[in-house]
Order: structure tokens, then sequence, then C-alpha cells
């Protein structure tokens, strides 16, 4: 029986090790047993858990394809429409739904295709939401940044007067502002809305900023000589972003709510287009005709539940605390 010789640091380097498939030999004197095993540790971002907590939570997503029919209806007007929405047909009118005559959800008492108003309703709705959520959430993201990262006399102002806007009744303030401004197009209801609804992002924005300026990236962007501009929106803004796309879309909604409310009202989207409030509105003039108030009151509830869901979807997939998918 011999005596095994020693070996030196050099041959025990390249000596084999027991791997997963047999003796698996050392490279350059490091030995991953992750990499042999297949078990590559794969960097995920936040955004990339967001992703997938999103697409697990179940009535979010089921909101979201009901927004992409709806919406896509509305955007394909059209084309899946049977007629134009100022059509007049008058032997056929206050005709209830029928697939006999290709008027799916009835006519009016003029005999205009309540189908076919219905999906030109959906766009007109879609635009003034969206527009209004984009424009809003650029107003309070540029007023609640300012505020919360300069404070002072800055904070002071601009605050006050996200708190006076916050006192006016704002549905009577719009109906002034679209009577003196003038009513009718989609457009015009949609720069008046937008002027109300930044003040929640603003005061949202505004607290985050407060609290994020203090941190030590932040100090360290100033002491790397970046100016202002860079620090609010390089630095600080991505880690706002979550807050502000939930409730931009939350918005949408809002603002389909409120557009609605005004053209039932006659304060917002004038005749001839046509406006999902303003149609049922047109039930007043025929109560007997249930059609005329069903289908575009329903078609403003599923709009609104669809984006409440994905907005719900949203604030549990982008809040990093979260770890649980909420089905």
């Amino acid at each position: 029986m011999t005596d095994p010789t020693p070996q030196s640091s050099g041959s025990a380097l390249a000596s084999p090790v027991p791997g997963i498939d047999g003796m698996v030999p050392m490279s350059g004197g490091i030995f991953d047993p992750t990499v042999e095993a297949g078990l590559e540790v794969q960097a995920r971002s936040q955004w990339s858990y967001a992703r997938r907590r999103f697409l697990r939570h179940r009535l979010a997503m089921g909101g979201l394809v009901a927004l992409v029919i709806v919406f896509g209806a509305g955007a394909l007007a059209n084309v899946i429409a049977p007629y134009a929405f100022d059509q007049i047909d008058l032997n056929h009118v206050l005709i209830g739904p029928t697939t006999s005559g290709h008027h799916y959800f009835g006519t009016d008492n003029i005999g205009r295709d309540y189908f076919s108003r219905v999906i030109f309703g959906i766009r007109t709705s879609a635009e003034v939401g969206l527009t209004v959520a984009v424009v809003s959430s650029f107003i309070g993201l540029f007023i609640g940044a300012v505020a919360g990262y300069y404070g002072g006399w800055f904070d002071n102002i601009l605050m006050r007067f996200t708190d006076l806007v916050l006192t006016l009744p704002i549905l009577a303030v719009l109906a002034t502002a679209a009577a003196l401004l003038g009513q009718g197009s989609e457009w015009r209801v949609a720069a008046i809305l937008a002027f109300f609804f930044w003040t929640g992002l603003a005061r949202i924005v505004r607290g985050i900023f407060l609290s994020l300026r203090e941190k030590e990236y932040v100090e360290a962007a100033k002491a790397a000589g970046s100016g202002d501009m860079r620090i609010m929106f390089r630095h600080i803004l991505p880690n706002t972003l979550g807050p502000i796309i939930v409730n931009g879309t939350l918005a949408v909604a809002a603002a389909i709510l409120i557009e609605a409310a005004l053209s039932f009202l006659g304060f917002g989207i004038k005749p001839p287009t046509p406006a999902l409030g303003a149609l049922i509105a047109d039930g007043q003039q025929n109560p007997q005709q249930w059609w005329i108030t069903l289908f575009p009151g329903l078609t403003i509830v599923i709009i609104v539940m669809a984006i409440n869901f994905v907005g719900d979807g949203l604030r549990d997939a982008l809040d990093p605390t979260q770890r649980r998918i909420r089905a």
C-alpha cells in the first residue's frame, strides 16, 4: 500500500470534481455548480414582475379584453356600423331590436339605426376619455413634480391653486363653462374636462416627490452636476409611473361618465354628433321605447366596469410591495 503523493495547489485546481453527469473538471480554478445544473439565475426587472402579476389578474385581463372589443368597435365604426349615424329611414320609425332588418338595437323616432349610433357614440366617448386622461396627466404631473421637488413658495402657490380647483362644484362649473365657451365638439368638451381632472394626480405626484427628493440617489445626481429638470424627470419620475398609470386609467372612466352626464343634461356634445349620454337623453322623449335608453346605458356600464377592473389590476401589479396575486 503506497501513500498518495501530496498534490500541489495547481494540480488541485485541475483535479476533477464530482458533478451532475459524472466528473466535471474545473477551469480557471472556478467551479459554478448552478451553471452545470442548468440553474442560471435570470435577473428580472420590476416591470417584468408587474407584467406577470397583471397577466395573472383575471378580472383585469377580462376587462382589458372587453375594452379592446368595445373601443375597437368604436375605432372601426365606419366599417362595422351598417348605417351612417345620421341616416334617416322614415319607413322604420321606433321599431324594436330585430335582426331581420339589420336594426339590432332598434331605431329612434326619426328612423335612425340605434346600433350604428351606439357604435359611433363609443368612438366619441373614447376620444373624450383618452384625451382627458392624457392632457390631465401631463398637467397634474408637471404641477405636482414642481411643487414637490422645489417646495417652499412654489409648493404653497401651486397647492393653494389646486385646493381652489378642488373646491369648485365640478358639474355646475362644467355646465357653465360649456354654455359660455360653446359645446358640440368632443374636443372642446375634453379640453374643459381636462382642466378639472389634473388635481388628484398633482397631489399624488407632489407627495411622492416630497419623499423621493431626499433619497441618496438624488443627492448623488446633484453632486454629479445634474440639473433640476434631469433629476426630476430622469431620476425621480420613473419611481412615480405606477400611480400615474393607474390614475390615468381611472381618469378615462371618470371622464366618460362626466361627459355622459353633461350630454344628458344638454351641456355636452350636441347633435348630430352621437354621444352615449345624448343617446340616453333621447329616451326621455320616448319612455315607452326601452331600447333607446338600455343599449347606450349598458355600453357605458360595460366600459366603466372594464376600465375599473384594468385599473385595479394595474394598481396591484405596479405595487412593489405586492407579492401575492389576487385573482
